[in-house]
């Protein structure tokens, strides 16, 4: 698994060696910060990666210049595969990781961010069907989020965003929205 783009480009990074993550791949990821490149500037933006897994997502928004990402994990073997990636990619210092349940951080904690990327387990409903309602007060105005889900799953999209785009990328699509 590598970074796509930006000041990290190229630079592996490990998974977890763990069946309850499923790393996005690279070519997924490209994609998914194509679209993103055309409505957010990475410069300097605060990112929110719940089930962060890897990191990957979040340090690939790092590598393009985020300024701070926050990782929301709960396994263990996750959480020490996002420390080693950021030791090896020199961004400790750009980074917290949230040992915590997704959904009780987004209910406690009340920061705004520019970006939130959820990648939750492809199974999880509560994930699909009601984060992204509380996910809107958590961002940022003008902010995106980008949520990782099965293809052919559906998103409700929250009363008071739009659609930037649903894209396909194989087993994996992203629905990414914004407040209108």
């Amino acid at each position: 698994m590598r970074i796509v783009a930006g000041r990290f480009r190229s630079r592996t990074l490990i998974a977890p060696k763990t069946s309850a993550t499923r790393p996005t791949t690279d070519r997924a990821r490209e994609s998914l910060f194509n679209v993103l490149t055309n409505h957010i500037s990475f410069e300097g933006i605060r990112v929110l990666d719940l089930f962060a897994g890897s990191g990957a997502l979040g340090f690939e928004a790092l590598s393009r210049g985020a300024e701070h990402v926050i990782f929301v994990e709960r396994d263990k073997q996750a959480i020490d595969t996002i420390k080693a990636n950021a030791e090896a990619l020199g961004v400790t210092l750009e980074i917290q990781i949230k040992k915590e349940d997704v959904f009780t951080f987004v209910t406690h904690h009340h920061d705004l961010y520019d970006l939130i990327l959820s990648d939750a387990p492809y199974d999880s409903a509560p994930a699909r069907l009601q984060l992204p309602t509380t996910l809107v007060h958590r961002i940022a105005t003008g902010g995106v989020i980008a949520i990782e889900h099965r293809t052919g799953d559906e998103i409700v999209l929250p009363e008071g965003t739009r659609l930037i785009r649903e894209l396909k990328a194989g087993e994996a699509s992203f629905t990414i929205f914004q407040l209108s």
